[in-house]
């Protein structure tokens, strides 16, 4: 009895150091937080006042409005060429699985910066395209639009190619055994079925869309961090106008995580 009581004190103090060491870890966490903070706010270079004269301005906005363009545009013709290739993934026609593992292979193989920049640049390669100039024709969105949809494709296309993995084969081959050709299978059974593990990856590669159109700076492709580096470029107030960029895309950030967990839960009923 008093051995059984002896492992119970035991057991407490080693919760209570436990218990007394978390707190010590999260008070000196906030504490240095808090001093990152209070630094960062009372420096003397840092204008707070050019910070909101430019957060709702209007060339921020309309780079704002270019960013969610090309995170939505990018992300459907990720949807649609990534469930294309996972298809010729998952097809038994050995030419079709070759060349969707070759576009896979190189467009994630090669890193997005470089593909935004040789879209802006085909004209070196193409100097027409018809009968119009390529540089007409490729403007800086369109290349900021390719690069980003194209490299994300091949990301998707693994997504979506491992949701279409996760339903058990068995369930395919009983309803081709019952007459439903393959594409109905696929509609009826697979689709529905890996939607569920497709979501939650295809909200984190979303939120990296998003944060990845930054990447078209590189070529003045309109965007938040564009507008942001041409009013700073102007003003030279480069900490502040990074400042404005951060606050909204963690705002963007912060929706699109909630838009997430809502899309996960309509997924799971």
């Amino acid at each position: 009895m008093l051995d059984t009581l002896d492992g119970l004190d035991t057991l407490e103090v080693v919760r209570r150091r436990r218990f007394a060491a978390r707190w010590g870890v999260g008070a000196v966490l906030v504490a240095v937080l808090g001093w990152l903070v209070y630094t960062v706010a009372v420096s003397p270079n840092l204008e707070w006042t050019v910070i909101g004269k430019y957060f709702l301005a209007t060339p921020v906005m309309e780079g704002v409005g270019v960013t969610l363009v090309l995170t939505f545009t990018t992300l459907g013709v990720g949807l649609v060429l990534g469930a294309v290739l996972a298809l010729m993934r998952q097809s038994r026609n050995p030419v079709a699985v070759a060349a969707a593992a070759g576009y896979i292979w190189f467009f994630r193989g090669v890193p997005l910066v470089v593909q935004i920049v040789f879209w802006f640049n085909l004209a070196l390669l193409f100097p027409t395209l018809g009968f119009a100039p390529t540089n007409e024709v490729i403007t800086p969105f369109l290349a900021a639009m390719l690069g980003l949809g194209l490299h994300e494709a091949a990301y998707l296309a693994e997504i979506i190619r491992g949701g279409f993995l996760a339903v058990p084969r068995g369930q395919v081959d009983a309803a081709l055994t019952i007459g439903m050709t393959r594409a109905a299978a696929t509609r009826a059974i697979v689709l529905p079925q890996s939607i569920r593990v497709i979501l939650p990856a295809l909200g984190n590669q979303f939120i990296l869309i998003l944060k990845g159109t930054s990447l078209v700076s590189v070529i003045g492709g309109g965007d938040l961090m564009t507008r942001a580096q041409q009013i700073y470029g102007q003003n030279y107030q480069v900490i502040a106008l990074l400042l404005v960029a951060t606050g909204w895309y963690l705002i963007l950030v912060t929706v699109a995580g909630v838009g997430q967990r809502f899309l996960e839960r309509w997924a799971a009923r």
